[in-house]
C-alpha cells in the first residue's frame, strides 16, 4: 500500500474531541487510509457504518443519543464511510462528539457536494478536516524509491496517478474507462439532480482539450448551446467533486492586466487523457507541453494539501498576451513559475511582472521538477546528468 502524507496529519488529531472529516474524490484511497490507521485496533473495538448501505443510512437519520450509544456498545472508534449518502449526518455527528468525548469519529465522503453543506453548520468547531487527492509524486516515491519513480514518470503522466491504476499495469486503460464512465458522474448526477448527464460529459471533454489555456464560459456555453450560468454552475460542481480545479489570474490593479481570467485543470492526468482518448507516449504528443504543465501544477496543488500549507496559486497575463504559468502566494512570499517540459528552452519573465512585484522566478523543467513537486537538497538536475542513470531511464520508457 501506498503511504498517503496526509495520514501524518490525521494521526497528530486522534482523540482530540473532534471528529476527522476526510474528503476527495471516489476511489482516492479515503477508505484504504482510514483503515490502515485503525489496523492496531480489534474490530469490537470499531463500529464500521457504510453511507452506501441503506439500513445504515435508516439507522443514522434522526437518531437519538441513546439509540447512539447502543449501536457503539463498547466501541471508542466510529467510521462513517461514504457520508454524504446520509441525510441529517452532521446533527448525528454533533451529537458524538459533544456527548460522547471517549469516541473518536471518522467521517469519510467521495465528494464536497453534499457532506460539507450536511456538517459544516452541526460541525462548526468540532472537527478536522482533510482532502485526500490522488496519489502524488511525492507519495509514489517513498514507496517505489527515487529511481523506480523517475523511470515511470512519463508512465505516471499518462496513465496517472489512482491507486487502482498504479496497481494494476497493464490494466490501466480499463480502469480509467470504468472510473470516467461511472464514478466521474456518479456524485453529481446522484446528489445533484442534474438530469443531462451527456451535457456534463460534453463539458468536461471540452475543458479536457483546453488545459493549459484561458477558458471563456461565454465560449464553452455556445459550444454546449446553454447559457454561461449553466456552464459555471457544472464546473463548481466539477470542482466539488474533485475532478478538476480552477486557476483564476493574479492581479493587483495594475491596468494592463487580465482580472477575471480563469483556467481550469485536471486532478489527475490518466482521466484527462481517457476523456480525449488519447495514451501516446509523451513524445509524440502535440499536447506534450500543456500535459506536463497540468502534471506540474497538480502536484503543486498536492503538496500544499498534503503539506498543509495555505499557500493559494494563480496564474498571470496580460492584455498584451504576456503570461506566467503559475504564480503561488505563500503568505507574504510571491513565487513565478515557468513551467517547460525542455530543459534546454529558454524561458524569460516578463519585464512588466517584474517591475510590479517582488517575487521569486523559476523555470521548471523535466531535469529539476522534483525539486519543486518533492522537495528536497537532492538535485533531480545533478542526478541525471550521470550517464548511467540516464541510460537506465531511457531503457525503462517506452519507444
Amino acid at each position: 500500500m501506498i503511504e498517503r502524507f496526509v495520514k501524518e496529519h490525521i494521526k497528530d488529531r486522534i482523540n482530540k474531541n473532534r471528529a476527522i472529516v476526510v474528503i476527495g474524490a471516489r476511489r482516492a484511497g479515503k477508505t484504504t487510509m482510514i483503515n490502515d490507521l485503525l489496523s492496531a485496533k480489534s474490530p469490537g473495538e470499531i463500529l464500521f457504518l457504510n453511507g452506501d448501505n441503506p439500513l445504515h443510512q435508516n439507522l443514522l437519520y434522526q437518531v437519538s443519543l441513546e439509540q447512539i450509544k447502543l449501536m457503539a456498545g463498547s466501541s471508542k472508534t466510529i467510521f462513517i464511510d461514504e457520508g454524504q449518502r446520509i441525510n441529517g449526518l452532521g446533527i448525528t455527528a454533533k451529537l458524538i462528539v459533544d456527548h460522547l468525548p471517549d469516541i473518536q469519529l471518522f467521517i469519510t465522503g467521495s465528494s464536497a457536494l453534499d457532506l460539507n453543506d450536511t456538517i459544516k453548520e452541526p460541525l462548526t468547531g468540532r472537527k478536522w478536516e482533510y482532502e485526500l487527492l490522488p496519489i502524488s509524486y511525492g507519495e509514489f516515491e517513498s514507496h517505489t524509491g527515487y529511481l523506480q519513480a523517475l523511470e515511470q514518470l512519463d508512465r505516471r503522466i499518462i496513465y496517472g496517478w489512482y491507486p487502482e491504476v498504479i496497481n494494476h499495469p497493464g490494466d490501466e486503460v480499463e480502469i480509467l474507462q470504468e472510473l470516467t464512465s461511472s464514478y466521474l458522474y456518479k456524485d453529481i448526477l446522484a446528489l445533484t439532480g442534474i438530469r443531462k448527464p451527456e451535457l456534463l460529459a460534453n463539458l468536461v471533454q471540452l475543458l479536457a482539450y483546453q488545459i493549459g489555456s484561458e477558458v471563456s464560459y461565454q465560449e464553452l456555453a455556445g459550444h454546449l448551446g446553454v447559457d454561461k450560468n449553466t456552464v459555471n454552475e457544472y464546473i463548481a460542481l466539477l470542482e466539488k467533486a474533485f475532478v478538476v480545479f480552477r486557476l483564476n489570474s493574479f492581479s493587483k490593479n495594475q491596468r494592463n492586466e487580465i482580472k477575471k481570467g480563469k483556467k481550469i485543470y485536471f486532478y489527475d492526468t490518466g482521466i484527462r487523457n481517457m476523456l480525449i482518448y488519447d495514451f501516446n507516449h509523451l513524445s509524440v504528443r502535440q499536447d506534450k507541453g500543456a500535459l506536463w504543465e497540468n502534471f506540474i501544477i497538480a502536484e503543486m496543488i498536492k503538496k500544499a494539501n498534503n503539506t498543509r500549507s495555505l499557500s493559494r496559486f494563480y496564474f498571470w497575463r496580460t492584455t498584451a498576451q504576456q503570461e506566467i504559468d503559475l504564480i503561488q502566494m505563500d503568505g507574504q512570499n510571491l513565487h513565478a513559475y515557468e513551467i517547460t517540459y525542455n530543459a534546454n528552452r529558454k524561458k524569460k519573465f516578463p519585464k512588466s511582472f517584474i517591475k510590479h512585484y517582488q517575487a521569486n522566478t523559476h523555470v521548471i523543467h523535466q531535469e529539476n521538477f522534483r525539486d519543486f513537486i518533492v522537495g528536497s537538497s537532492r538535485s533531480t538536475n545533478d542526478a541525471l546528468k550521470n550517464p548511467l542513470l540516464q541510460l537506465i531511464i531511457s531503457a525503462g520508457r517506452p519507444s
